[in-house]
Protein backbone atom coordinates (compact mmCIF):
# COMPACT_ATOMS: atom_id res chain seq x y z
CA UNK A 1 0.00 0.00 0.00
CA UNK A 2 1.75 3.03 -1.03
CA UNK A 3 2.02 5.87 1.64
CA UNK A 4 1.54 9.45 1.42
CA UNK A 5 3.31 11.65 3.46
CA UNK A 6 2.19 15.74 3.98
CA UNK A 7 4.19 18.40 4.94
CA UNK A 8 4.17 22.19 5.18
CA UNK A 9 1.58 23.26 6.70
CA UNK A 10 1.04 26.29 9.28
CA UNK A 11 0.28 29.08 10.64
CA UNK A 12 1.06 32.23 8.22
CA UNK A 13 -0.77 35.57 8.14
CA UNK A 14 -3.58 36.52 5.61
CA UNK A 15 -1.94 37.52 2.16
CA UNK A 16 1.22 35.49 2.85
CA UNK A 17 2.45 31.99 1.43
CA UNK A 18 3.00 28.16 2.00
CA UNK A 19 3.82 25.05 0.11
CA UNK A 20 2.63 21.94 1.22
CA UNK A 21 4.29 18.94 0.05
CA UNK A 22 3.27 14.96 -0.44
CA UNK A 23 5.76 12.21 -0.67
CA UNK A 24 4.80 9.13 -1.74
CA UNK A 25 6.12 5.90 -1.12
CA UNK A 26 6.41 4.39 -4.69
CA UNK A 27 6.99 6.22 -8.03
CA UNK A 28 3.73 8.66 -8.80
CA UNK A 29 4.45 8.25 -12.73
CA UNK A 30 2.04 4.99 -12.77
CA UNK A 31 -0.49 7.89 -10.89
CA UNK A 32 -3.03 9.16 -12.93
CA UNK A 33 -4.48 11.89 -11.48
CA UNK A 34 -2.80 13.39 -7.90
CA UNK A 35 -5.00 15.85 -5.77
CA UNK A 36 -4.83 18.12 -3.38
CA UNK A 37 -8.43 18.20 -1.25
CA UNK A 38 -9.12 20.46 2.00
CA UNK A 39 -11.24 19.71 4.77
CA UNK A 40 -12.95 23.20 6.70
CA UNK A 41 -14.12 23.04 10.58
CA UNK A 42 -17.69 21.74 9.56
CA UNK A 43 -17.29 21.36 6.23
CA UNK A 44 -17.05 18.53 3.64
CA UNK A 45 -13.74 17.38 2.14
CA UNK A 46 -13.48 19.21 -1.20
CA UNK A 47 -10.92 19.14 -3.91
CA UNK A 48 -8.49 22.40 -4.50
CA UNK A 49 -6.62 21.31 -7.12
CA UNK A 50 -5.42 18.17 -9.35
CA UNK A 51 -2.72 17.16 -11.84
CA UNK A 52 -2.82 14.35 -14.15
CA UNK A 53 -0.36 12.17 -15.22
CA UNK A 54 -0.05 14.23 -18.59
CA UNK A 55 0.70 17.25 -16.78
CA UNK A 56 -3.40 18.89 -17.01
CA UNK A 57 -4.12 20.59 -13.93
CA UNK A 58 -7.42 22.06 -12.46
CA UNK A 59 -8.52 24.13 -10.01
CA UNK A 60 -11.07 25.01 -7.15
CA UNK A 61 -12.37 27.97 -8.52
CA UNK A 62 -11.80 29.83 -5.31
CA UNK A 63 -8.06 29.21 -5.71
CA UNK A 64 -7.54 29.83 -9.42
CA UNK A 65 -4.68 32.49 -9.90
CA UNK A 66 -3.34 31.81 -5.84
CA UNK A 67 -2.42 28.38 -6.00
CA UNK A 68 -0.35 26.24 -8.00
CA UNK A 69 0.29 22.24 -8.45
CA UNK A 70 3.14 20.48 -9.88
CA UNK A 71 4.93 17.63 -9.82
CA UNK A 72 8.18 15.90 -9.63
CA UNK A 73 8.45 12.56 -10.67
CA UNK A 74 11.86 12.22 -9.52
CA UNK A 75 11.19 13.01 -6.72
CA UNK A 76 7.88 11.13 -6.38
CA UNK A 77 6.68 14.85 -4.63
CA UNK A 78 3.24 16.49 -5.65
CA UNK A 79 3.79 20.72 -4.41
CA UNK A 80 0.54 23.16 -3.67
CA UNK A 81 2.30 26.25 -3.77
CA UNK A 82 -0.78 28.62 -1.88
CA UNK A 83 -0.35 32.77 -2.14
CA UNK A 84 -2.72 35.26 -1.30
CA UNK A 85 -4.40 33.20 1.64
CA UNK A 86 -7.65 34.33 3.16
CA UNK A 87 -8.91 33.19 6.66
CA UNK A 88 -11.26 30.93 4.16
CA UNK A 89 -8.46 28.77 3.23
CA UNK A 90 -7.88 27.50 6.99
CA UNK A 91 -8.63 23.97 6.48
CA UNK A 92 -6.48 20.37 6.87
CA UNK A 93 -5.00 19.25 3.30
CA UNK A 94 -4.60 16.20 2.00
CA UNK A 95 -3.01 14.47 -0.69
CA UNK A 96 -4.61 12.05 -2.57
CA UNK A 97 -3.81 9.30 -5.49
CA UNK A 98 -6.10 7.87 -8.02
CA UNK A 99 -4.69 5.46 -9.89
CA UNK A 100 -7.98 4.48 -11.58
CA UNK A 101 -9.50 3.52 -14.38
CA UNK A 102 -5.98 1.56 -15.01
CA UNK A 103 -6.01 0.03 -11.37
CA UNK A 104 -9.21 0.64 -8.96
CA UNK A 105 -7.35 2.13 -5.85
CA UNK A 106 -7.10 5.30 -4.25
CA UNK A 107 -4.49 6.14 -1.34
CA UNK A 108 -4.74 9.41 1.53
CA UNK A 109 -2.19 11.74 3.13
CA UNK A 110 -2.58 11.84 7.07
CA UNK A 111 -3.34 15.55 6.12
CA UNK A 112 -1.73 19.28 7.26
CA UNK A 113 -3.40 21.93 8.95
CA UNK A 114 -3.30 25.41 7.46
CA UNK A 115 -4.12 28.10 9.43
CA UNK A 116 -4.89 31.56 8.13
CA UNK A 117 -4.96 34.66 10.59
CA UNK A 118 -6.40 37.65 9.60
Amino acid sequence: QVQLVESGGGLVQAGGSLRLSCVASESISSINVMGWYRQGPGKQRELVAAITSGGMTDYKDSVKGRFTISRDTGKNTVYLQMNSLTPEDTAVYYCNADWRPTVPKTAWGQGTQVTVSS
